[in-house]
């Protein structure tokens, strides 16, 4: 693994609330991005869900896994704090993603990817191969993948929702409407929070719009060669997701040789922030293994 030269000046951090933004050029664009964790051992690259900037990373799992390897989360282009316009396609994400972890100076790396992050992650397991060790697919599905061409019309009354009733609308979006959904949502919805200086920009609403393009023509294209994926992958998510419904993590289990599955009791699209100690477990397990 090459490193940046400014990497080596500054120093590793451990505490998601302080650790600095910082910014990186590739793809004739400035992004922004965090490095949490110490110097040694293989990279790990978070990508987060549609409409996710830098602070809607669980601090929780970045810091959980930054315990032993150096923990990077991306920003996408024409979001937060990182430059250029919204790109229209997942593929386009993907190029953009290889991009910025090539301008880091990472080769070989583990992948997570969350949701939108999870598409973009699986065409980059397609696209360069070579670039990744071992991969997580949290809340996703595949392309052409049941019901994800319906994310918004899914989505958007629960946003409204959540406008309407002073939530904020992960609330309904990531959770179930148990009394236990409830109380963890309140949970992750605070530890989001947690970060007062140095936030990422807001997201506005055109950029939702936007990604939502992004998501909806992912969900009408054509099923990928899912079966050419040789790596070890681990596909994760909650057993009540409506946002990609949670069928998904089953058909990219069965069609990746090397998968192994694991869903989460009484969980939504985000089971991996409401089991996030559970999560941390299986996935620091899967990513020594």
């Amino acid at each position: 693994m090459r490193k940046q030269e400014n990497e080596a000046i500054i120093p590793s951090h451990s505490d998601w609330k302080t650790t600095p933004t910082r910014h990186v050029e590739a793809a004739g664009t400035r992004f922004a991005y965090r490095r949490l964790g110490p110097e040694g051992g293989m990279p790990v690259v978070l990508l987060n869900h549609w409409g996710g900037n830098l602070d809607n990373f669980d601090p929780r799992i970045v810091e959980g896994l930054a315990t032993d390897p150096p923990v990077y989360t991306l920003g996408y282009q024409g979001v937060g704090e990182s430059g250029g316009e919204v790109r229209p396609t997942v593929a386009a994400m993907a190029a953009d993603t290889t991009a910025v972890i090539h301008a880091l100076g990472l080769d070989w790396i583990d992948l997570i990817g969350f949701a939108l992050g999870g598409f973009i992650a699986q065409q980059i397991l397609l696209d360069e191969p070579d670039l990744v060790r071992r991969a997580i697919l949290a809340g996703t599905g595949p392309a052409g993948g049941t019901g994800i061409d319906r994310v918004g019309s899914v989505s958007w009354p629960l946003i409204v929702k959540g406008l309407v009733t002073f939530r904020d609308p992960k609330t309904y979006l990531f959770f179930t409407s148990t009394p236990n959904g409830r109380r963890v949502a309140r949970a992750f919805v605070k530890r989001l929070k947690e970060r007062i200086s140095g936030r990422d920009k807001a997201v506005p609403p055109a950029v939702f719009l936007c990604q939502l393009k992004a998501i909806t023509a992912w969900g009408k294209q054509s099923p990928q060669l899912l079966k050419t994926i040789r790596l070890h992958v681990l596909v994760a998510n909650g057993d009540h997701d409506i946002m990609v419904p949670s069928t998904n993590s089953k058909d990219l289990a069965r069609r990746i040789p090397d998968a192994e599955l694991t869903l989460f009791p009484d969980a939504g699209h985000g089971g991996i922030f409401q089991y996030h100690d559970a999560f941390l477990t299986k996935a620091r397990t899967f990513l020594n293994a």
